[in-house]
């Protein structure tokens, strides 16, 4: 067989052989039937120069005159088509084809345009070159399948467009070659052309391999293929990419786009009614949106509804009438759909699909279901349903009807309501698992912020704590009022950088290490570089599990670390880069403190410096984070004018002091969280303090009772003599018989709290430890008895020196 030739450069040069190329004879002939115009090709035609044949009747140049049979076009036809026997200049009959147009100018004047193509008497190659030039080179995707739907040809398109050749594909089915819900309707499609030998459209938006979540719109033409016997042999698949004619579509529906429209909150149910308000009316006359309630894990762990009835809860709805008068279930209400109906089938698919009034699963669903009513009463004439899903988890469907617009929904609406119902799946799954992971990290944060204030007799406290009001999350805001020994009282507040659950689960972690650091009873500067030394370590080890992790670790902490001391009236602050405390005298005057700045948490390699002030009975001092000084409509120094205002105005209690103080600094939402502690000075004045001297010698613990029994009674607690006398004997033994001198006894009554503090210090720093002595040791059993008898017992550790100290409940004496 002889090879055809595959591009125009193999074909050989023309030569005299070789046939005249084709050309067109055309003439133009009046409503008279007279020649007007004569071209040069109908001169090569019939050898007739214009001069000739224009102004005569055409009739001349017909074989057989004007006849019955001749070329008679009936009245009103603008076009004609057939073959007319013309006669030759020389006499010679030609057979020739015809097309006739009638042309009508704008004054009015008719004629008729006549054309014929006058071809070589022979084919050549080229014309089979060209059949399959235009099979395999057509932009259109075209692929021929067998009767048994495998693929026996596929052109460049469709190679292209599915990333593989023509032999790779040969021979496969098309879900084969393309799994899709789309390539199955494609087939079944097939099929059916093969079966009744009728063409078939198919409309569908598929994503091609390798373009990411793009899909593209293709309009599907099947023709069955017949061979000689008109039996249909194969099918013959062409499909147009409609991409940029739907595209433009979209855009005549939707000119201001669904994106700045859709989810432009974190509220789903605002979400879905975004998603009916574009609907309606540029794409329907009815839409609602029905959300599955959320899974009792909390997790959307589901993937789709199985077959079952499903229920779902009326989210938003929107009618092209007036009060949404086909709206059968209001929104709020939950509706059951039943098994088998459009939506429940669509939910069970995962893909939309367009329905008619007549469609069979329509009137079932009709039947079953009160809420579907409103299809049969108001003229429902077409209707889409579509799930709503992203990440493979379903949030519910919406449903789109038409009795207003006459046309039926087409595929390529479908295809527009995909895409604004996966922006609106996308915004509802993002309010989802905002709303879940702020509700994780508010009751995470809420557990771990103090529930109530500690009893103590040092300070009159008072708190807030307000979390961010924007979208930002919940961040890693703290404070904390911790106990320590010698009637003491530490006050923190600090500031994790980032927001979120990482940010409060780093709070967590710090406020527990600040609170282990405390019992220690360390100052305030070494308890920062403490802090510091962790936070470092902890960064180092979640850069290990995560390098991209925000705020890794707590860098950037800030934390201001307050002790105040009853008995001496002295503050002792230190602070990591966070703002200072605020002072109000007792007189009425307010102040920022003066603490050095320390730099954040977690850089490691600078100092942090303490500051010691003494502060009269009655002062206020007012701890923050920098939450409450970034106000929107104002600078930090506007912003400490209003706090130092508020703060120096007077008031019954702390409560309406910090009411006053975030309603003077708050006048939007905060847009960080914001903590306010607020604490008023006592102090312990000489009546509840004594202090004794006491030389290092053995005999001087029988005096220590004695002082303390006496000191009781004065204080009228005589029935907490016995037990504070043994306490005193085994404090003052060990520092006696461990310490060095000098040793100092002191006695703290806290009677606004009924607490007994006794207090041994001698000038040795080495810390005792508690043992369980054996059976027949003679000492050893002094700390454990303290243990047993005191509510809390410890070391506190000074420049020079220690003291042991144990404090006893006096409730019940």
């Amino acid at each position: 067989m002889e090879r055809l030739p595959t591009s125009p450069g193999e074909y050989p040069e023309k030569t005299d052989a070789s046939p005249e190329p084709t050309y067109s004879a055309t003439a133009s002939i009046n409503d008279q039937g007279t020649v007007t115009e004569w071209s040069e090709g109908a001169s090569r035609l019939l050898g007739y120069a214009p001069s000739e044949v224009v102004g005569l009747p055409a009739a001349r140049l017909l074989a057989d005159g004007v006849t019955d049979t001749a070329w008679r076009i009936p009245a009103g036809q603008e076009r004609w088509s057939g073959t007319v026997a013309l006669r030759h200049r020389n006499g010679l009959r030609l057979e020739q084809a015809v097309l006739a147009h009638r042309w009508t100018s704008t004054g009015g004047t008719t004629k008729w345009s006549v054309v014929s193509a006058v071809a070589t008497a022979f084919r050549t190659p080229l014309d089979d070159a060209l059949n399959e030039w235009a099979f395999t080179q057509s932009p259109c995707l075209l692929a021929i399948f067998d009767a048994e739907l495998r693929l026996v040809r596929a052109n460049a398109g469709m190679e292209r467009t599915l990333s593989l050749t023509e032999a790779e594909m040969r021979g496969l089915r098309l879900p084969e070659i393309a799994p899709d819900p789309v390539s199955d309707d494609a087939e079944r499609s097939m099929r059916l052309t093969l079966e009744t030998g009728e063409p078939q459209n198919v409309h569908a938006f598929v994503r091609s391999p390798g373009a990411g979540t793009e899909k593209r719109g293709w309009a599907t033409s099947l023709a069955p293929l017949r061979d000689s016997g008109g039996r249909v042999v194969a099918v013959y698949l062409a499909a147009h990419d409609r991409t940029v004619i739907e595209a433009d579509r979209r855009e005549m529906l939707l000119p201001d786009h669904a994106d700045p429209v859709i989810g432009t909150t974190l509220d789903s149910a605002r979400t879905a009614q975004e998603l009916a308000d574009i609907a309606v009316p540029r794409l329907a006359d009815f839409a609602v949106v029905d959300l599955l309630e959320p899974s009792p894990r909390g997790d959307d762990s589901s993937s789709r509804p199985g077959a079952g009835p499903v229920a779902a809860r009326r989210t938003a709805a929107r009618s092209i009438l007036a009060g949404n008068t086909e709206v059968e279930v209001g929104v709020g209400e939950t509706t059951v759909y039943p098994p088998l109906s459009p939506p429940v089938e669509c939910l069970a698919a995962g893909r939309g699909a367009v329905y008619g009034r007549a469609d069979p699963g329509i009137a079932r669903w009709v039947a079953q279901d009160r809420g579907a009513a409103l299809i049969s009463g108001d003229g429902t004439h077409s209707m889409m349903v579509l799930p709503l899903h992203a990440d493979g988890i379903t949030f519910g469907l919406a449903f789109f009807s038409r009795h207003q617009h006459r046309e039926p929904f087409q595929p390529e609406d479908l295809w527009l309501a995909e895409e604004l119902t996966t922006r609106a799946a996308a915004g509802i799954h993002k309010a989802r698992r905002y709303t879940r992971e702020h509700t994780t990290t508010m009751t995470l944060q809420r557990s771990l912020l103090p529930h109530t204030m500690p009893t103590q007799a040092a300070l009159e406290i008072a708190s807030r704590y307000l979390p961010a009001g924007t979208g930002a999350g919940v961040g890693g805001d703290w404070f904390d009022v911790i106990p320590l020994s010698g009637a003491r009282v530490a006050l923190v507040v600090g500031d994790v950088v980032g927001h979120g659950i990482r940010a409060t689960a780093t709070m967590g972690r710090l406020r527990t290490a600040v609170r282990t650091l405390a019992d220690v009873d360390l100052p305030p500067d070494e308890l920062l570089t403490y802090l510091d030394d962790l936070i470092i370590h902890l960064s180092a080890d979640e850069a290990d599990q995560d390098a991209s992790a925000e705020a890794s670790g707590g860098i950037g902490t800030t934390c201001l670390y307050v002790v105040y001391d009853p008995v001496t009236r002295r503050c002792t602050v230190a602070r990591a880069g966070h703002p200072p405390p605020v002072v109000v005298s007792p007189e009425g005057s307010v102040y920022l403190l003066d603490v050095p700045a320390g730099p954040p948490l977690g850089l490691g390699g600078l100092p942090f410096e303490a500051a010691e002030v003494e502060l009269p009975e009655g002062s206020i001092l007012t701890l923050y984070t920098d939450g409450l000084l970034r106000a929107r409509d104002h600078d930090i120094d506007d912003a400490l004018d209003n706090m130092f205002e508020a703060l120096i105005r007077p008031a019954s209690t702390l409560e309406t002091v910090c009411d006053r103080v975030l309603t003077a600094m708050l006048t939007h939402p905060p847009e960080d969280d914001v903590a306010l502690l607020v604490a008023r000075t006592r102090a312990l004045h000489a009546d509840q303090v004594v202090v004794w001297d006491l030389p290092s010698d053995p005999s001087v613990v029988a005096q220590a009772r004695r002082y303390t029994n006496d000191q009781l009674t004065a204080w009228g607690l005589e029935e907490a003599g016995f037990v504070t006398e043994l306490v005193v004997s085994e404090l003052v033994t060990n520092a006696i018989r461990y310490g060095e001198p000098p040793i100092q006894l002191r006695l703290i009554h806290e009677s606004e709290n009924s607490t007994l503090i006794c207090e041994v210090s001698d000038a040795s720093s080495t810390a005792p430890h508690m043992r369980r002595a054996r059976i027949f040791d003679e000492g050893g059993r002094g700390l454990l008895l303290v243990a047993q008898l005191a509510q809390r017992w410890g070391t506190r550790h000074a420049p020079v020196g220690k003291t042991i100290w144990a404090e006893q409940s006096l409730v019940g004496f």
